[in-house]
Order: structure tokens, then sequence, then C-alpha cells
């Protein structure tokens, strides 16, 4: 197998640290089984084992997809493809009845590309903040379709946020009423930015925008080099693009219904 471009053997490293604060691991076969711990409202998934060199076979998958099933997790598994090539194809051999596949274009933000937030109507959000259950509301309405923002569990947030391993930031309309947001996950010098979404009645006012310069500029500001995000649709592709980020690679998400 050859070596995958170290820019994404770093982004895979990442993506291997994010979950280990706030929960355990299982080793099953050539896969990390991460394994949410209580409280946090999260739940996770499988990954290629970090380091892994051998192939992955359509046995694997189904192996670790039947250990989730046995411990009641949801039967997911992410990967980068280009750092675990075997894996797409032992997928679609192994699983043929109904599922989820999703291929994410892998964006990441060149080094000092310059992002601003002109608008004023963002905010970074800290632990304590009154605004953070309205947030993840608003943004779990943004992504639902809906327009109706009710407070929401804030789950293990304020801690990550206290540890550094959490960054918040808060959109809000014309009339400062909170009408979006957006998070990211430092992780020594790389960051995935997350979750990014406005309510349907304040988009096409550039706050995603300015939601994406201010997390950027929090992550820059607590010595991230690397600021990177996953785009679930072609539309996210462009807007991120047009921002100044850059295709790098292909992010897997498999879910398996139950």
């Amino acid at each position: 197998m050859s070596t995958p471009p170290a820019d994404l053997l770093a982004i895979e490293a990442y993506y291997d640290a994010v979950p280990r604060p706030v929960g355990t691991t299982e080793e099953v076969g050539p896969f990390t089984l991460f394994l949410a711990g209580p409280g946090t409202g999260w739940q996770f998934y499988a990954r290629p084992r970090l380091g892994l060199e051998e192939d992955v076979t359509a046995d694997d998958v189904r192996r670790v997809l039947a250990r989730q099933a046995e411990l009641g997790l949801p039967r997911a598994v992410e990967w980068v493809d280009e750092v675990t090539p075997s894996l797409l194809p032992a997928v679609r051999e192994a699983v043929t009845g109904e599922h989820e596949l999703e291929l994410c274009p892998l964006l990441v933000l060149p080094d000092g590309t310059s992002l601003a937030d002109e608008s004023g109507r963002t905010r970074v959000l800290g632990p304590d903040d009154p605004d953070l259950p309205l947030v993840v509301g608003a943004v779990s309405a943004g992504f639902g379709e809906r327009e109706d923002v009710a407070a929401q569990d804030v789950g293990k947030r304020p801690e990550l946020i206290r540890d550094g391993l959490l960054v918040m930031v808060g959109a809000y309309d014309a009339s400062g009423v909170v009408a979006g947001g957006g998070s990211a996950s430092p992780r020594g010098d790389i960051a995935e930015l997350m979750g990014i979404a406005v309510l349907g009645r304040a988009r096409r006012q550039g706050l995603g925008a300015a939601t994406t310069a201010a997390l950027v500029a929090a992550c820059r500001a607590a010595g991230v080099t690397t600021t990177f995000m996953s785009a679930g649709s072609d539309e996210a592709t462009s807007v991120y693009e047009r921002l100044g980020f850059a295709r790098r690679g292909t992010a897997c998400i498999l879910g398996v219904p139950d």
C-alpha cells in the first residue's frame, strides 16, 4: 500500500484523537471502535486503526458492524479514502442491503489564507455562556430546516470548552437573536470545523461565512495551524471553496440502519 500524503495522515491522526477525551476504545480487527462516555450526548463510530498497513477486507467490515450491533450502538464507520483505499471496496462488498454511504470532499484551509468576520454578529462562547443551549438548538434547527429554536442539552460541551478541546461560536440575526452557529475541536495544531448551520430566515446574510471566520480565528489564537472540514453537499463545497478552502481528499461515512 502506497504511503498517503503527510497532511492526510495528520488528519487521520487527528480523527483518532478527537473522541478519546470523552470515551473509550476497543480494537476490532483492523478497526478502532470508539465508545462514547455517559452524558456526552454523542454517538461515535469505528475507524481504521491508526497506522494500519494491511488491506481491510469485507469480513473485517462485517465483524466490526456486528460488534457495534452487539453493543447496541449505531453501525457506523468513518475513514479517509486516500489513507485507507482498501476500505471503500470492502464496504461495498460487505454491505449490500439498506445503508447510507456518503463521500464528502475533505477541504483544508491553506496556510496564510485570511478570513475576516466583518459582520459583528458572531461570538465565541465560553463554557458558562447562557446562549450555549440556544446555539446548540439553533444549529440543530438549521440542519433540520426548522425555524423554531429551543434550548438543548449542552452535554459535555462546557467541560470541553473549558479544557480547550472545543470552540463554539454563536451567530446572531440583525436583532441580536441567536440564528445559528458552529463548532471546532482543536487537537494540537489541527482543528476540524463542524456543524456550521444558520436558520433559513437568516441565510444569505453572510452568517455562515462569518461563523467560519470566527471559528478559524479562535482556533488560530489557540495555536492551530491547520483547519479543515468535510462538506456534505456540492453547494456547501462551493461555498467553502469560495472562502479559500481547497479539496485535499475524501471523507467517507457509512451508516447502516438497525
